[in-house]
């Protein structure tokens, strides 16, 4: 194949002008100490509250101590990979999770990562975890009833929009059976319901998922889930992640159905939510 010198000099001229250069710049830390899902990080002088660090395989944290010599971070995986003199790289983003209406009808962890094998989240939309709360004032007031479809309490201790509701049992009491019926329940009332399932079993969350997709309610629902098998930083850190899916379904003037399972040791307690 013989090519002629003008050919080859105008595709290099074509390389050329599509040529970019791409520069990434991260502060880098070594781990001095890693223990009990907790890493200190020596290099990290600019590390902001609450950014996101990289660490070796994959694994993420979140920075919480800032020290005069060193910072803190809670680890967001699996820390058995991790030990000292690994390198640490700042992201230069706090720690956000993707919210908007891609969300409906998935199961997401504690990160906002898709945990139900249907492929990722296709959504531009992100919301940072700590923010600071609406007031008091901008709120508004409990005026529309929220029908749970349980005759004893619409009609004794009815729930409205907007309103915080606390139930608390022992174990199979039927506390869980509430909040399906009721998410069931708004089916075609245009109310986006929100499941929070932390520290309970995995078999017991596909359990409550199957169920809603049995009943059709997966196509108004989103399942956040950080079962009991998982770190205890996950655990702690779905709270603030839920408040951020919502917040972002609010601002898009969406009614929410926002319901929180919390197992502990002693109790378990089923949290609702209404707006």
């Amino acid at each position: 194949m013989n090519l002629r010198p003008e050919e080859i000099s105008s595709v290099i001229k074509e390389q050329i002008k599509r040529y970019s250069a791409e520069l990434e710049v991260s502060e880098v830390g070594t781990v001095i100490q890693v223990a009990d899902g907790i890493a200190r990080i020596h290099g990290l002088e600019k590390a902001m509250q609450g950014e996101l660090l990289e660490f070796p395989g994959e694994v993420y944290g979140m920075v919480l101590n800032l020290e005069e010599d060193n910072v803190g971070a809670v680890l967001l995986g699996d820390s058995r990979n991790i030990s000292e003199g690994d390198t640490v790289k700042t992201t230069g983003r706090v720690v956000e999770v993707p919210v908007g209406d891609a969300l409906t009808g998935r199961v997401v962890n504690a990160l906002g990562q898709p945990i139900d094998g249907k492929g990722p989240i296709n959504t531009d939309k992100t919301r940072q975890i700590e923010r600071v709360a609406s007031g008091v004032i901008t709120r508004k007031s409990v005026s529309v009833p929220l029908q749970t479809g349980i005759k004893a309490i619409d009609a004794m201790v009815p729930i409205g929009r907007g309103q915080r509701e606390l139930i608390i049992g022992d174990r199979q009491t039927g506390k869980t059976a509430i909040a399906i019926d009721t998410i069931i329940n708004q089916k075609g009332q245009g109310v986006h319901c929100i499941y929070v399932a932390i520290g309970q079993k995995a078999s017991t969350v596909a359990s409550i998922v199957k169920t809603l997709e049995e009943y059709g309610a997966m196509s108004y629902t989103t399942v956040v889930a950080s079962t009991a098998s998982e770190l205890a930083p996950l655990q702690s850190l779905l709270i603030q992640d839920v408040l951020s899916v919502k917040s972002g379904w609010r601002m898009a003037k969406m009614y929410l159905l926002y319901m929180m399972t919390l197992v502990s040791t002693q109790q378990h307690i089923e949290h609702f939510h209404f707006f």
